[in-house]
């Protein structure tokens, strides 16, 4: 085979990719990323070393962050950018190695090959590349928990790089990142120690989306209730798709006054939410749905698209030229926007003079979406929540949180949302929620029926509420609640948001549209004997079983 893939839901055959990514991935591009994961836990071996010795070195920090998050599904597709990463990964493990010697450590002995194999040359780099990557690991259960670790240290580092833009971070997490990603490369560990260490990931789970959180409501105030309108206006408009909020940000203020628009698109749609986007009156809605429409509501738009992180699909010839990449993301042929200068912002003159001269978007639906119910939220308006649930008004809480994907076995979940009993609230985050965020399923008492508590990473929200409820009620046991969980996943965010909730002592939670194929038997059954961990069957019977 000339690639090996499993990372994300919709796997080839739900085993694995083996000739191109059914996201669109060449087999290239696949093997050059299972050399840098292999060249970031090198590095983080040294690293580990090195923070013994009191040596902490933030750019290397940040290269093991942006890297990880770079080969995440759907992030970027160019081969050059993997090949440079390569190269600068090399000469960061060789510094490290240096400095670790040069302070007194022992660099002696049976090192690992990722902390000492070097290459010149792109035929270097294949080579190699070929001898590295997932099927490396021999025994199932070690690899699928080694998989499953680096998938959630994946989506760690997706959200600790949101929350280091702002100007957040924490060093505990990037140390944690540094000696799981080292301890992958341990073949002395036993899968009760790699569990352990999984437990431990979903713990620095929490914590990063805790500081994501923290990084995003200090920034942009607490998200509140607000109408979102899906419909358009007559002018020109750039449409931001992905999670990066300091990017809308940056680029809304550079689109003011100018008669461009500024819309919304899939994971995007919660920065409406936010109070400090509300004061630009160009920032005009949410356009379109989950990210896997954007083939057809791309070209609807009309005007340039912003990818700032994962969520790209490859772009057809027909508005190829509109699409532009910036931060991590990229994809060969497509206009990429570079980082900022250090005390600037970035400069979108390019996107915004393309926009100019762009007809204004189709439209492809109206009316409103409404959102905003992170924790904060919530939690001012528990006493009525509480209320209703005394008064048996509300009976259930239903956590339907996680990702969207192409399978048309997730219409399972539109027909799950519209079948519930009418005593039932939905608790979701993520883009998981386009299956059903634009049904009219009415409310109970003035609370809707759908509460969106933002992204992904909102997630948290939805554990803070819990654990609240948990300690008005006076319970012991946070699965004591009238809670079920009925998440869909798709990609490595999602891995790390299925850690936290397990850390968090999260109980029952059943996983679809199909279990990951990166799960062993062995390791599935560790999951389903100490978690309840299950996947779906039918909606008439899932909801027997959780309703």
């Amino acid at each position: 085979m000339s690639m090996f893939c499993f990372q994300c839901q919709e796997t080839a055959k739900g085993t694995g990719c083996t000739v191109r990514g059914v996201c669109g991935k060449p087999d290239d591009v696949a093997r050059m990323q299972d050399l840098l994961i292999y060249l970031l836990k090198g590095i983080s071996f040294y690293s580990v070393e090195a923070r013994k010795l009191g040596i902490v070195h933030e750019e290397t920090d940040k290269f093991i962050m942006e890297s990880l998050f770079s080969t995440i599904t759907n992030v970027n597709f160019d081969k050059q950018v993997f090949v440079e990463k390569v190269k600068k990964a090399l000469a960061l493990r060789e510094q490290m190695k240096a400095w670790v010697m040069q302070a007194g450590g022992n660099m002696t002995g049976n090192l690992p090959d990722a902390a000492v194999w070097t290459g010149e040359t792109e035929g270097d780099f294949d080579q190699k590349a070929e001898t590295v990557g997932v099927l490396a690991t021999e025994n199932e259960d070690i690899r699928s928990l080694r998989q499953l670790i680096t998938y959630g240290l994946k989506g760690m580092a997706a959200y600790a790089k949101h929350a280091y833009v702002l100007g957040y971070q924490d060093d505990k997490i990037f140390a944690f990142m540094e000696k799981a990603l080292a301890a992958t490369l341990d073949d002395t560990l036993s899968a009760d120690e790699l569990i352990a260490l999984t437990m431990e990931t979903g713990k620095y789970g929490v914590d990063v989306m805790a500081l994501l959180d923290q990084a995003n409501t200090s920034t942009y105030g607490h998200p509140e209730i607000t109408k979102v309108s899906i419909g358009v206006r007559n002018h020109p408009g750039i449409l931001v798709s992905g999670h990066d909020l300091k990017d809308l940000e940056e680029l809304l203020k550079q689109t003011a006054g100018t008669g461009v628009d500024v819309y919304t698109h899939s994971e995007m749609l919660p920065a409406h939410y936010y109070p400090a986007f509300k004061k630009y009156p160009h920032f005009a809605g949410n356009y379109g749905n989950a990210w896997w429409k954007q083939d057809k509501e791309f070209e609807s738009f009309n005007g340039p698209i912003l990818m700032t992180t994962n969520c790209l699909i490859p772009p057809k010839d027909s508005y190829k030229d509109r699409v532009y990449t910036t931060s991590v993301v990229g994809f060969p042929g497509l206009k990429h926007i570079g980082d900022a200068e250090e005390g600037k912002e970035k400069d979108f003159t390019a996107i915004i003079a393309h926009a100019k001269k762009c007809a204004p978007p189709v439209e492809i639906e109206t009316g409103e979406i409404v959102g905003g119910f992170a924790h904060n939220t919530v939690l001012s308006v528990a006493d009525k929540v509480i209320e209703a649930i005394k008064a048996g008004a509300i009976k259930k809480f239903v956590v339907m949180a996680g990702c969207d994907g192409r399978m048309k076995s997730r219409e399972y979940y539109t027909e799950f949302a519209a079948k519930l009993p009418k005593d039932t609230i939905i608790l979701t985050a993520g883009c998981a929620k386009y299956k059903y965020n634009k049904l009219d399923l009415g409310d109970i008492g003035g609370i809707p029926r759908v509460l969106d508590a933002g992204q992904c990473n909102d997630s948290y929200s939805l554990a803070v509420v819990a654990l609240k409820l948990k300690e008005v009620f006076g319970l012991d046991d946070v699965n004591q609640l009238p809670i079920s969980y009925n998440i869909a996943w798709y990609e490595q965010k999602a891995c790390i948001v299925l850690l936290a909730l397990l850390y968090l002592g999260v109980k029952n939670i059943h996983l679809g549209p199909t279990l990951p194929a990166f799960l062993s038997p062995n390791v599935a059954k560790v999951l389903v004997e100490n978690f309840g961990i299950s996947g779906i069957s039918n909606v008439e019977d899932d909801l027997r079983k959780m309703i």
